[in-house]
This record gives C-alpha cells, sequence and structure tokens, in this order.
C-alpha cells in the first residue's frame, strides 16, 4: 500500500464528467442507464447512432491491426454448459470483494472504491489493506455518505441461466470459448505453430454497483487476441527483431515509490532488465500498446503497469496492464497482456478428454503456451469521448469534438446554402457520389453557422458546402474542422482528397 496516496480532486472530475454525460447523452453517442422508459438497470447502456459509427470504427481499427499483425479472427457462442467454466476456473474463483453501507446498505466493489476517490491501483490489496485505506481515509457511501461495516464478503461476477435443462453461464469473456476450439485452429494453421487467434463480442458479467458509464457494465464488448506459442520458441521470436527499438511508457511495480516511477522504454531495454519473461511477450505487449495508439489514444496519456505478485494470478508467468489517464476517473485499466502458460489447454484437455497438443519441430507432443492481449471496445471508445471533449468557455458553452478525422462517426456532411436554386438537388448529388466511400450526413435545416457548429460536435471530420457556384463550375467549399479554414474544391475531386485527407497523407493547408 502507497505511504503518501495522491487524491483526487474529485469535485472537478465530477463536474467533468456531468457535462461529458450530457454530451454523451444530447449527441447520441451512449444512452442510458438502459431501459431508461423503465428507470433503468445500472451496467447496461445502449449505443446512439454516433455512437455506434464511433464504435464501429474503433473495431474495424483493432481487427485490422491485429490482422496485419498474423491473428485471424473467429466467431464463438455466448452461453455455455458449467463444466467449461468449471474447467476454466471462472465458475469456482470469478468474483469481486464487497463492501456494504451501514446505513443505506448498499452494496460497493471495495477496490473500485479507493481507485476512484485516489489515483492508485487496489487490485492487490489484501481484505484488510482495502478496510484499513477505507477507514484511513474516510471514504464514504456515494449513495448517502454514511459509514461502512468495515467487512469484507465476495460476490459471483457470473450470470446463470439453463440450456435444454443444463446450468449454464453467459461468458464473462472471451478468452475461454476462443480457447476450445483450439484443435481447429491448429488444421487451420497447416499443423504448425505459432497460431494467432481473436475474437471481438459480447461479454456478460455481474459487476458489483457499476457507476462507471461503459468502463464497468454489465454486458459488454471484448477483443482478446490468443497468441499459442511453443514454449520453447518464446525467446526465438523474428517479430522481436522488427519492433525491439520500439518506446514504451513503463511503469513497474518495483519503481512505484520511486520519484519518477514511468519512463520512456525501448522493448529491447525491458528485455535485458528482465521487465518482461520473453521476447514473445514483449512483442505482444508492444502489440497491445499499438492497438491504443492505432486508436488515437494520446501517447502522453498511456502507461504500461507491470503487475504487483499478489494481484498477478497464479498460472501467470508474466502479467502487465494498459491504463490511460482519464480526465473523468484518473488512471483507468483499459488492457491486460498476460502469458498464460499452458495452464487453459491443460484444464480443458482434463476436463474434455481431449487431446489439445501441437507438434514442435523435433515432432514430439507438446501444450502450447498462450499469450494473451485482452481488452475491451468500450473501455478506449469512452476514453475517446473523455479526452476529445472539451466546452469552450463558460458563457458561450460551445461544444468541441475533436477527435482523430480517421475515427470520426461521420466523414463529411453536405449542406446546401439554401433551399433553393437547385442547390439542395446538387448538394444531393455530391452526397451520393461521397456514399461509396464514406459515412455522409446531409443537413439543410437551419442557418449555415449552425449546421458547422452542430457537425463539430458530433466530431464530423469535413463539410461541404453547396452554393450558387457549385451548379456554374462544379466547386463546393470543403472546410476542415479544427482549423475552420475553408478550400474551394472541385467535385470530381472530393473523394480522393477526403480519403487522402482522413488517412493523413495530404494536410488540409496545403490543398
Amino acid at each position: 500500500m502507497p505511504n503518501n496516496p495522491v487524491k483526487v480532486n474529485k469535485k472537478k472530475r465530477e463536474e467533468f464528467l456531468t457535462n461529458l454525460s450530457s454530451f454523451m447523452q444530447s449527441k447520441s453517442f451512449i444512452w442510458g442507464p438502459f431501459p431508461e422508459i423503465y428507470g433503468g438497470v445500472a451496467g447496461f447502456y445502449s449505443y446512439g447512432p454516433m455512437g455506434k459509427l464511433l464504435k464501429d470504427k474503433v473495431e474495424n481499427i483493432v481487427r485490422r491491426t491485429f490482422q496485419t499483425n498474423g491473428f485471424w479472427e473467429v466467431e464463438c457462442p455466448i452461453v455455455l454448459p458449467d463444466v467449461v467454466w468449471k474447467a476454466s476456473g471462472h465458475l469456482d474463483t470469478f468474483e469481486d470483494r464487497i463492501i456494504n453501507c451501514s446505513k443505506c446498505k448498499s452494496v460497493f466493489r471495495a477496490d473500485k472504491l479507493i481507485e476512484e476517490n485516489h489515483d492508485i491501483s487496489a487490485d492487490a490489496y489484501s481484505d484488510q489493506e482495502l478496510i484499513d485505506f477505507i477507514s484511513k481515509e474516510k471514504i464514504k457511501c456515494p449513495s448517502c455518505k454514511g459509514e461502512f461495516t468495515y467487512e469484507i464478503k465476495t460476490q459471483s461476477l457470473m450470470m446463470k441461466t439453463k440450456v435444454a435443462g443444463i446450468e449454464s453461464s453467459l461468458r464473462p469473456e472471451t478468452a475461454t470459448v476462443t480457447y476450445i476450439p483450439f484443435k481447429r485452429y491448429y488444421e487451420f494453421f497447416r499443423r504448425k505453430l505459432p497460431v494467432g487467434i481473436f475474437q471481438i463480442g459480447k461479454a456478460f458479467r455481474n459487476e458489483i454497483s457499476p457507476r462507471q458509464s461503459v468502463l464497468r457494465g454489465r454486458e459488454f464488448t471484448q477483443a482478446e487476441g490468443q497468441l499459442f506459442i511453443d514454449p520453447s520458441k518464446k525467446n526465438d521470436w523474428e517479430r522481436y527483431e522488427l519492433i525491439k527499438k520500439e518506446k514504451l511508457p513503463i511503469w513497474d511495480y518495483k519503481l512505484q515509490k520511486a520519484e519518477k516511477a514511468q519512463i520512456m522504454m525501448s522493448v529491447a531495454d525491458g528485455i535485458k532488465k528482465k521487465l518482461f519473461q520473453s521476447k514473445a511477450y514483449a512483442w505482444c505487449v508492444w502489440l497491445a500498446y499499438k492497438q491504443f495508439i492505432n486508436m488515437g489514444i494520446p501517447e502522453d496519456r498511456i502507461r504500461i503497469r507491470q503487475h504487483h505478485p499478489d494481484e498477478k494470478a497464479f498460472y501467470a508467468d508474466d502479467a502487465w496492464d494498459i491504463e490511460i489517464k482519464l480526465n473523468s476517473f484518473g488512471w483507468t485499466e483499459v488492457c491486460g497482456i498476460h502469458d498464460r502458460t499452458d495452464y487453459d489447454l491443460l484444464q480443458h484437455s482434463k476436463f474434455s478428454k481431449q487431446n489439445l497438443t501441437a507438434k514442435n519441430d523435433e515432432n514430439k507432443d507438446i501444450t502450447p503456451h498462450v499469450l494473451e492481449i485482452a481488452f475491451g471496445i468500450d473501455r478506449p471508445l469512452f476514453a475517446l469521448l473523455d479526452l476529445f471533449y472539451s466546452k469552450m468557455g463558460k458563457k458561450e458553452g460551445k461544444t468541441m469534438f475533436k477527435l482523430p478525422y480517421h475515427l470520426a462517426p461521420v466523414d463529411v456532411a453536405v449542406f446546401p446554402l439554401m433551399k433553393k436554386e437547385g442547390m439542395p438537388e446538387k448538394a444531393n448529388e455530391v452526397k451520393v457520389q461521397l456514399e461509396s466511400d464514406f459515412v455522409v450526413e446531409y443537413d439543410q435545416s437551419g442557418s449555415i453557422g449552425k449546421r458547422y457548429l452542430r457537425a463539430a460536435e458530433s466530431g464530423t471530420a469535413y463539410c461541404i458546402t453547396v452554393d450558387h457556384d457549385s451548379s456554374k463550375d462544379d466547386t463546393v467549399t470543403l472546410r476542415d474542422r479544427d482549423s475552420e479554414e475553408q478550400k474551394r474544391v472541385k467535385i470530381s475531386e472530393l473523394n480522393n482528397l477526403i480519403r487522402e485527407l482522413l488517412k493523413g497523407t495530404v494536410k488540409f493547408e496545403s490543398v
């Protein structure tokens, strides 16, 4: 436990979160808790039109990043019989520690109570350390400001059901259902290791008092990559050579008491200092970091934190988390990278009575090890909203959403300057032309200034205005969201130009 935990400015964070929540609801990003008209249930949210577009773009970046690094996508069932969860260990051990309010009897997850008030990770704390911290820092019940009972209990996170009379559970993550078809993958990969598989899909957890929007949902979307590898080849990994000079923002638990716990370190130095147990694992850490950079998360908001030995799962040979510093909740875990060794395949082989081995280079049977990159889609999506939303000025209250252009929910908005002189018809022609390549919005209501503002608030990258001259010379005005600069552009060149602008290969000022 840290001697001097950093207490957060809770009032400032709450004010920001109130404004952010209002923005997400009013601009149709995230609605809820769902179902709203019935009062809502904590931990369930719906994505509005803008949110769904943004979510799809984040998922596509995840797919592209995994696919370009040798992983293939699968889709597996959401509900499985409990024998599977018995084998994986979830049925008996997948639980969180809870604490009750002595006044209103509300139940809270103990470690999250601490993390919401202080920028530390409390997951590795013992039960007594949790109680001592809550008592020492005088943390009160968020619901009624009452005192806690100072007794730690546990609650299972599994969501139960029955299928054809068989006790079953909804999957709490995608990893387990990704391991089960290993024999099929092995054949697909022509009976050779390594095997890289990933899955994007829904998972369900009976979360305790979730109060952090989609950061802690009871239904959420996960994206997990699993690398099945010959354990003897972990330090014979060719792809490591391509990235060993890349820098990572390392936050090592051994340094956490030091003045500067976070340092930029090359992947090779991480291996040299024995922070990472193998080159293949270090490559996975780099790939996980790359996922969030590709999503547009700023580098200075990311750190990679090593698990404390007390925090690490018993089967894990190595474990690191990626965390993002949010304006609303401070440092927040968004991804776990684990060397799970041969635990999963051995467990499922034992319970299923199936052979889940592979052949090594000497044609001997081995049980592959699994290197896992586990994260969700909802958390980085929330991070994008948190980091790129801003309210400009107290008086005018102008809202901006300046997320990276390639992630804009709507790529381009098309506006006729006025509803006359053939401008709507010409604008519709432009819209149809662009729709083959981009997400396009058409808007002809209100002043042109108000339409520009609405588009900017939703993060739309570019606006096109069709005016009096458009029918004469086949040109339109192209407007950049952030600089608010305008350029006259030929309609025939729009598709290629916007494509290059979104890729970042062309700068707007050079158009």
